[in-house]
């Protein structure tokens, strides 16, 4: 099974596991349904303690969100889904088309690398059957040409397996890397799951006071879990634009006949360790793109400060009045 439809299988368990929200969504009916309840009933309350007229339109809160527990898959991740899907789409063409023009580049880079080492006498007979045996057939049999042609079949067979483990190291290093990728989808697909499934309930806990914020933080979590496959795409994409890069400088210079190819990747080696530990941080960068609480915390902190200041000015202006009426008492 190919990587890709991995991920579609993944994406599918996804939709599947989807209606299952629906489920919980009559538990949470109850829970909300009580804490509007408790909501109405203080804020009513206290309108009437404090001889106020009642504002009606923070008691519509619990009701807008009963009706969005109500149709939660279609109204709440219906929506979510539907904003966030073109963001995913746009970053995984960017990503195949990165990928496409990285195997045009290697597999032009492998040909010319061959064309170069047939080029050059020393090295055309490791890469080629025919100009082995032409320069096998060069030789004499004499007990020198028998040794050379000894030590040919050695670096021959040399040439062979240092080619074979270089490409098991390689494609060791590239299962490494698809595999960090679907590490990455497997965690982002069930906190998906688990987010949509229990949004009801997080969505019915907020209805009570004082457990507001419990609505915010899930729509900040799911957005941000939900960034991680586009975080991923993009990732991927820079990778490949710079193996890409790489990859036609190393072009231009196999055009020069006197160049020397260089068949170690070391730098394509050291581009993959980056993207297998470079995965592993899309989650901080999720948890950068989008926070929650912002402005909340930005005017709790102005209130406080505003309310320190008051207390500091209400305590100055105490003391300059006690000490102007202690004046004219003396006086």
């Amino acid at each position: 099974m190919e990587w890709n439809n991995l991920h579609e299988l993944l994406r599918s368990l996804y939709d599947e596991m989807l209606p299952l929200s629906a489920d919980m969504a009559t538990v949470a009916k109850g829970i909300a349904g009580l804490g509007a309840l408790f909501y109405v009933a203080l804020k009513v309350w206290q309108a009437l303690s404090r001889a106020e007229p009642i504002d009606v339109f923070p008691l519509l809160r619990p009701f807008a969100i009963g009706f969005c527990i109500m149709f939660f898959p279609t109204i709440v991740l219906g929506t979510i889904n539907a904003v966030m899907s073109p963001v995913v789409k746009g970053t995984h063409a960017m990503l195949e088309n990165q990928v496409l023009d990285l195997n045009q580049l290697q597999q032009q880079k492998d040909q010319l690398e061959r064309q170069a080492m047939l080029r050059n006498p020393e090295t055309a007979y490791l890469v080629s059957d025919e100009e082995f045996d032409k320069k096998l057939e060069e030789l004499g049999w004499s007990p020198s040409d028998l040794a050379t042609m000894s030590g040919m079949y050695l670096d021959r067979q040399a040439y062979k397996i240092e080619k074979a483990i270089k490409e098991w190291f390689r494609n060791l290093l590239e299962i490494l890397f698809q595999a960090s990728a679907l590490v990455i989808d497997t965690i982002r697909t069930f906190f998906l799951i688990v987010l949509s499934i229990l949004g009801p309930i997080a969505f019915a806990i907020s209805v009570w006071d004082g457990f507001q914020s419990t609505l915010t933080q899930w729509l900040t979590r799911y957005i941000s879990v939900y960034l991680w496959l586009p975080i991923s795409d993009m990732f991927s994409s820079i990778l490949a634009k710079i193996q890409s890069l790489i990859l036609e400088r190393d072009i231009e210079m196999l055009a020069d006949p006197t160049y020397i190819p260089d068949t170690s990747n070391t730098v394509y080696i050291i581009f993959m360790l980056i993207g297998i530990v470079g995965y592993f941080t899309i989650p901080t960068v999720a948890g950068w793109v989008i926070q929650a609480g912002g402005a909340g915390n930005f005017m709790r902190n102005v209130n406080q400060t505003a309310s320190k200041t008051g207390n500091i000015a209400g305590a100055g202006t105490g003391a300059v009045a006690g000490n102007i009426g202690g004046r004219l008492m003396n006086k």
